[in-house]
């Protein structure tokens, strides 16, 4: 039968009869009793992390190959993938015992190219990007006789990630009102959309894009598959300019309405899936509980079961820095500031007493001007609303205040530049301390210190330490320095003294 004339049951058939289970294994469907508490729904968690190779596109490309006529499988196959389809096409060989070549582009992170390396593939390294993968892997297609085995657009490989739907409805008969899936070329939300509008029509299929790599929902809606300029590669397990032939034409039909997330939000569907299951997603592998949230959110849902896929956990470990940054935003459990006080003793103090008991996530201040003192502050929250109310009581107490929480240069570049050289800063000492991490350190710093020396420099961040890393400069003239000694003393807190460091000499002195 040709291959654009497949129905939906043809569809059920081919999922029923993968053979996908000589190399995946049956994943968990998991409860998440944080995330279901908070938005007041049942979330479910489909385990796909827990894969053999972390991911679930073992089970398209073992379900392609095992499916080969045995002279055209023992030729060899071929794949263009950086990630989760490459380990899945060297592991399904290493099974089936044929001869696996991936081409990966130039940029692959090294672990990426050992694991596959590991799995006994041939690793070709070619161009920059994808596509420039992907046509380096049809010549050498053609060229060396190999079999292409396609990350999403083949209706085997359909079939092998549709039986992640027929698992979950074996597990799971109770009612569901939602399936969501992450969507890079759209093989995964096919193969499930089309299994269970197949046997539960009822139960919707939603897809979750990533922002700047929504290129099924925007074919969805125009009709037709388009061709994005460019992809955002924050979610790069899901980044595609352009969905398949087969995947739209199943979606089309079948897929209930796409959902598109932004960094911030995959950031903090990481962190909640790490609350409840101590698994760290890939940024593609959350995209479903990202989705699930904002569905719920939107919707005003409560009381109702929510499935999604966690697709898979093969996490660039140097990326775990920004995710943890980013997820308190993503979450809008933290608020960025920027507050003008004046540049006088105390003001510091009085400003502190304003915030209240909030915890305090970022501090970054330096010595500019005589007269105003400009402070980038990261205040945690229980909700937008509260950064609202912060806000308006600073201005009301004469105090200009400037909500950076959606400002991305502020968010990504000025919380790390603050500062500077400063020569009006007379008689500056620099010391660091160790603040213990709790509500109220900061302030008996303040009250300990008194109101006589100007505070020139200062700069903390929460990086979730039981202490605090601070940095801190006073104005402390010569004749003050048996006070200031006392000061310390009365303090307690670990503190060193820096005033001579070569690195503030050089950037702040």
């Amino acid at each position: 039968m040709n291959d654009s004339a497949l129905t939906i049951n043809d569809y059920l058939n081919k999922i029923k009869t993968s053979l996908v289970y000589d190399v995946a294994k049956i994943t968990p469907l998991e409860l998440q009793p944080n995330l279901s508490k908070r938005i007041q729904n049942t979330v479910l968690l489909k385990r796909e992390d827990m894969q053999p190779v972390f991911s679930f596109k073992l089970r398209g490309a073992y379900n392609k190959m095992a499916h080969l006529p045995a002279d055209v499988l023992a030729r060899g196959v071929i794949a263009a993938s950086a990630g989760n389809h490459a380990q899945g096409v060297a592991l399904s060989a290493q099974k089936l015992g044929c001869r696996a070549v991936i081409v990966m582009p130039t940029t692959t992170p090294l672990i990426k190219i050992n694991a596959v390396k590991g799995r006994g593939a041939e690793v070709v390294l070619f161009g920059d990007s994808y596509s420039d993968a992907y046509t380096r892997a049809l010549e050498l297609e053609k060229t060396e006789g190999l079999t292409f085995v396609h990350p999403y657009d083949d209706p085997d490989v359909i079939a092998g990630q549709g039986t992640i739907g027929m698992e979950i409805l074996n597990e799971h008969p109770e009612p569901i009102e939602a399936i969501f899936c992450c969507v890079g070329g759209g093989g995964l939300l096919a193969g499930v959309a089309a299994y269970v509008k197949a046997l539960r029509p009822e139960i919707k299929v939603i897809g979750v894009e990533a922002k700047d790599s929504e290129a099924m929902t925007e074919s969805l809606k125009q009709g037709q598959r388009v061709i994005l300029e460019q992809v955002g590669l924050f979610a790069d397990g899901a980044a595609v300019k352009q969905v398949g032939v087969h995947t739209f034409a199943l979606c089309q039909q079948y897929v209930d309405e796409m959902i598109v997330v932004d960094n911030d939000a995959i950031c903090a569907a990481i962190k909640d899936v790490f609350e409840d299951t101590r698994s760290i997603l890939e940024p593609a592998g959350a995209l479903a509980t990202a989705g699930i949230k904002e569905y719920a959110k939107r919707n005003k849902l409560s009381g109702k079961t929510l499935i999604g896929i966690a697709s898979g956990a093969n996490m660039n470990f140097d990326r775990l820095r920004f995710i943890a940054e980013r997820a308190e935003i993503g979450e809008k459990r933290e608020a960025v500031l920027a507050v003008t006080i004046p540049e006088e003793p105390g003001a510091f103090k009085t400003f502190c007493r304003l915030l209240g008991d909030r915890n305090i996530t970022e501090f970054n201040y330096r010595y500019s001007d005589p007269k105003l003192a400009h402070i980038f502050v990261g205040v945690a929250i229980a909700d937008p609303t509260e950064a609202d109310v912060l806000v308006a009581n600073l201005k009301a107490q004469g105090l200009p205040t400037l909500d950076l929480t959606d400002n991305e240069v502020a968010k990504l570049h000025l919380r790390h530049l603050v500062g500077g050289h400063a020569p009006q800063a007379e008689n500056e000492v620099v010391f660091r301390f160790e603040f213990p991490e709790k509500p109220g350190a900061l302030m008996k710093f303040l009250e300990t210190m008194g109101q006589d020396w100007n505070i020139s420099l200062f700069h903390y961040r929460n990086h979730g330490a039981d202490f605090g890393r601070v940095l801190v400069g006073m104005q402390v003239p010569p004749q003050d320095a048996g006070e200031f000694s006392k000061f310390l003393d009365q303090l307690g807190y670990p503190h060193w003294d820096e005033t001579n460091n070569p690195a503030y000499k050089l950037f702040l002195g």
